[in-house]
């Protein structure tokens, strides 16, 4: 079995190759999403269009999108975003899957480093297929393929706490920590608060005072270098925190915490709301499929509570976990950092898993999350694809059920070993099929890849140098959109567009700004061409939206005269 396999070559000598095979299976599950899916709104499309301005503008300090600030989130995010497209590319080609190499690197960040951190306290076989699922997790793998923060944070995040785990673990009788797992902890912080704030603060820290009062003892047996550790986290955020507060005088700080961050914390921000309990709920489906293991993480939690391991796992785990839960503005990647900590307790109640009562609820569990994972799938194709994507929503059906019903009829007969090795790569598989295969080829979720699309085969793209720019787009202002087109697209309404076309531009119009479009060309005197128009669904926001395209009236050629 190749599970069993890849576990017995990590026992053998050389501890690198548990984390190694565990960032290849990151690899393998988000690459490809990272290959097939066009840019998603809003948020992906936000970061890459900022990190594309501040290479084409040549500022690394300010982050923008078009003509207003972005203060946010910190930098972090963009300049490596930033670094692999100069390294891979061009801000100009807009090849949305140069910006996504951070957030791949990130996801396999997280699962090598979960393998480092529980190899501390486990065994290398369990320290291994904790990384595996994580890695191999629906969340995690999606985030992966997502330019934005949150799998570069949940990798740094990751590796901080790993390494803080190997100095609890050393202070335990466990193995030596080694001389650079304070160096990791603190360098890990502080890239994680330049790339999303004060989150990885937050879990470490409650994480912290959570087994300083477990335990009334020290966490570590050696200094974890308070003096050098501050000054080396300051020497990592202080150049980019103090230039930005120069070069906005003090308002990133203002809007990022009163515009953004508090927000978040007094009620359910830009339509986010929910009430306690939603990440618990989602878990057994983010978590997929390491549901299979989640009663047995239960039993784990409850019995071995005391071991260093499994301890220093729920301090991570739940204090963190209720903040989000209790934070009411909520979404599902805010607790992937918490997800490695989950990882772990799931590798180890493997050996908890015959219990009757454990593997009846694992495989209950298990087979509902992979019939539900193949409902979305199969609703998808009915809601918005035709006959053409039927192929693909069978396919990624079947490997959902597949998963979820080999996986779970496995382990109900006692043989969690075998569970796992059907689950892990169905439910992997299932994944890319989803993302890969059937989400781009459902046509009515991708207005703005249409419209470019069309503009393009009209050759009205200022790129292409026929018709001036820019694009002006009235009634859609998704983010997607502009970064396909260009960071001068302009955003505005029905006599903006107008004026473009009157002008000698494109424009993009809108179904309800419709009518106050043909007055504004009525008032100008112009006809432009209709090329054509794009119907489907704004996922964003709900909306069934119709988008026209106008190419500007042939100007009359002039009179030769013999």
């Amino acid at each position: 079995m190749w599970l069993a396999d890849i576990i017995d070559a990590f026992r053998r000598p050389g501890g690198w190759r548990g984390p190694a095979a565990a960032a290849l299976f990151a690899f393998l599950a988000g690459l490809p999403g990272l290959l097939a899916l066009p840019p998603l709104d809003r948020d992906e499309a936000r970061f890459a269009q900022a990190t594309s301005q501040m290479l084409e503008q040549d500022d690394y300090v300010v982050i923008r999108f078009q003509d207003q600030p972005r203060f946010k989130k910190p930098v972090g995010i963009h300049w490596m975003q930033a670094a692999a497209v100069s390294t891979l590319g061009d801000a100009e080609q807009r090849d949305i899957r140069l910006y996504r190499i951070p957030s791949l690197l990130g996801a396999m960040l997280a699962a090598a480093a979960c393998v480092w951190g529980a190899a501390g306290f486990f065994s290398r076989g369990t320290a291994l297929l904790s990384g595996l699922l994580l890695g191999g997790g629906l969340l995690l793998s999606t985030e992966a393929f997502i330019a934005k923060t949150d799998a570069m944070l949940t990798g740094l995040t990751v590796l901080a706490m790993a390494a803080l785990a190997r100095l609890y673990a050393e202070a335990r009788g466990g193995p030596p920590a080694g001389r650079l797992a304070a160096p990791v902890f603190w360098a890990a912080l502080a890239l994680a608060v330049l790339v999303k704030g004060p989150i990885a603060l937050l879990v470490a820290g409650l994480a912290a005072l959570a087994l300083r009062l477990a335990d009334r003892r020290p966490l570590t047996a050696r200094p974890i270098g308070w003096t050098w550790g501050l000054i080396l986290f300051a020497a990592i955020v202080g150049p980019w925190a103090w230039a930005v507060t120069i070069a906005t005088d003090g308002a990133f700080w203002s809007v990022a915490i009163g515009g953004d961050l508090a927000p978040k914390l007094a009620g359910g921000h830009e339509s986010h709301g929910a009430p306690p309990g939603m990440h618990a709920l989602a878990a057994p489906i983010l978590a997929f499929p390491a549901t299979l293991l989640l009663p047995a993480a239960a039993v784990v939690a409850w019995r071995r509570r005391a071991e260093p391991g499994v301890r220093f796992a729920l301090a991570w785990l739940i204090p963190a976990w209720i903040v989000f839960e209790a934070t009411p503005t909520k979404l599902p990647h805010y607790v992937l950092p918490c997800y490695a900590a989950l990882a772990w307790l799931c590798a180890a109640g493997l050996a908890e898993a015959t219990r009757p009562v454990v593997r009846r609820a694992g495989a209950a569990l298990h087979a509902l999350a992979g019939v539900l994972l193949a409902a979305v799938a199969v609703g998808l194709v009915v809601t918005y694809g035709d006959g053409r994507d039927a192929p693909a929503a069978i396919l990624t059906a079947g490997l959902f059920l597949l998963a979820g019903g080999a996986g779970g009829w496995l382990l109900l007969r006692g043989q969690p070993r075998r569970a796992l090795t059907w689950a892990l790569p169905a439910g992997v598989l299932a994944h890319a099929a989803l993302a890969a295969l059937l989400v781009p080829g459902l046509q009515p979720l991708m207005l703005s890849g249409r419209t470019v699309d069309m503009l393009a085969g009209a050759r009205l793209l200022p790129a292409q140098g026929v018709v001036p720019g820019p694009v002006a787009v009235a009634g859609y202002a998704e983010p997607s959109l502009v970064f396909q087109v260009g960071a001068n697209t302009g955003l505005g309404d029905a006599d903006d567009a107008a004026a473009a076309l009157a002008s000698g531009r494109a424009a993009v119009v809108e179904s309800r700004e419709q009518p106050a479009f043909r007055q504004a060309l009525a008032r100008a005197g112009i006809q432009p061409v209709e090329v054509g128009r794009v119907t489907g669904l704004n996922y964003s926001n709900g909306d069934e939206t119709e988008l026209t395209v106008y190419a500007p009236a042939p100007r009359p050629q002039a009179e030769v005269r013999p």
